[in-house]
């Protein structure tokens, strides 16, 4: 496969342009995560990489990714969610990164990890696997280099487009223990297979999971900043909770969009409740439903999408915080009528009791002068996604004492 297909399968989705209930019983929300693991970093499976038919044999791929939590033990999950043959891990490593954007490993930090025991383990098509845990000193708001290296054909490559943020790659065999950048010479801007991480320590309490679209993704915030509203709220958040962010950018509620992830009650289950430790869901999702082809202008169905994520998420013993849409005058597609659209749902997410509470990202976000924008210095310049600062709002909007 060429490099470029790594590369430009991340950079085709950087936009998305074409296109209250009671709290759940305290016993219930303590369950979750029994085993003490709490999920630090998330991203949700969304496709498979374009052309990768027979995979990417050979390949050392290092992800960079973004704790929330710290811990003193690390598992990482993996994904072949989206492949049709079994993918054979040769080997799995996780090191603590040296810096920002390098591929470069703290000396000391490496650890190959096991499956079961085994350094080698083969995934079905369709599914996910965690690591056995692993002693690592793991940094609260720091990077770790997540490398998998896959040494024969597969395919094709589950992935997560929308990242943000550099990773590195090698077609050069099994560089996964490889402390140093320069085993990874080639750069790519998705993330490949690595879909969790957790972390184990004293003094964890949960974690908190949010699903939603390219605006929970973090789409036109600045580049490798980690300044998406869920890292954010990472940010305020009590250092015992991790945050985990379950964006895919394009993502509909009802129906599933290719390389925007199949919709979010299909993908609730492996991305939401299967989380671990996961106490609290924020459900942020809706945009697409309306703004997107085909466009959904009955609100009631949007709603019952809703209704049912809160219902299963309950089920679970987890609290759920609906969020209401943010506005979207001045971007392509945008009609006053599909506008009263979005306006009804977001009155039944304000005054529904099916939710443990709300957070209102549209009074946040919107413009006084004209609620229907958003406000212009919370604007990316798209009219639809907020930038840096419209993350930061958005993260001071959410009530920390609903996520304990």
């Amino acid at each position: 496969m060429r490099v470029k297909n790594l590369v430009v399968a991340g950079i085709l989705l950087l936009g998305v342009v074409p296109g209250a209930a009671a709290a759940a019983p305290v016993s219930q929300v303590e369950s979750a995560g029994t085993n003490g693991w709490v999920g630090t970093w998330a991203a949700a499976p969304a496709a498979g990489v374009a052309g990768t038919g027979n995979g990417y044999p050979n390949f050392s791929i290092r992800n960079i990714v973004h704790t929330s939590a710290g811990g003193r033990e690390v598992r990482v999950r993996l994904s072949n969610a989206f492949g049709g043959t079994p993918v054979l891990f040769g080997r799995v490593t996780v090191a603590v990164a040296a810096g920002p954007d390098t591929a470069q490993a703290v000396p000391g930090t490496m650890r190959t990890l096991t499956f079961g025991g085994d350094k080698e383990v083969t995934v079905p098509p369709g599914a996910d696997i965690v690591s056995d845990g692993a002693a690592l000193s793991v940094p609260r708001d720091g990077d770790l280099l997540v490398t998998t290296y896959t040494p024969t054909p597969s395919g094709p490559v589950t992935y997560h487009p929308l990242t943000m943020q550099n990773s590195y790659f090698t077609r050069d065999g099994d560089k996964a223990a490889d402390e140093s950048a320069a085993a990874f010479p080639e750069k790519t801007t998705v993330w490949h297979y690595v879909s969790g991480v957790d972390v184990r320590g004293p003094g964890l309490q949960g974690s908190v999971v949010a699903i939603g679209d390219s605006i929970t993704d973090g789409a036109v915030s600045t580049w490798g900043a980690n300044l998406r509203w869920p890292d954010q709220l990472a940010d305020k958040i009590s250092a015992r909770m991790g945050v985990l962010n379950a964006g895919i950018s394009g993502n509909r509620l009802l129906l599933d969009g290719g390389t925007y992830g199949v919709n979010a009650l299909a993908r609730l289950d492996r991305d939401v409740l299967n989380q671990s430790g996961v106490r609290t869901a924020i459900v942020f999702e809706g945009i697409n439903d309306i703004q997107q082809t085909p466009h959904q202008a009955d609100p009631d169905k949007i709603i019952s999408a809703l209704k049912q994520i809160a219902t299963r998420a309950h089920d679970r013993g987890l609290r759920v915080l609906g969020a209401t849409i943010t506005p979207w005058k001045g971007w392509g597609s945008y009609t006053p009528e599909l506008e009263e659209t979005r306006q009804a749902v977001n009155r039944f997410i304000r005054s529904s009791r099916l939710f443990d509470g709300f957070i209102d990202f549209d009074a946040v976000i919107r413009d006084p002068a004209d609620p229907r924008r958003i406000k212009p210095e919370y604007d990316s310049g798209d009219h639809l996604h907020p930038g840096d600062k419209g993350f930061t709002a958005m993260a001071d909007a959410v009530p920390l004492h609903r996520l304990k």
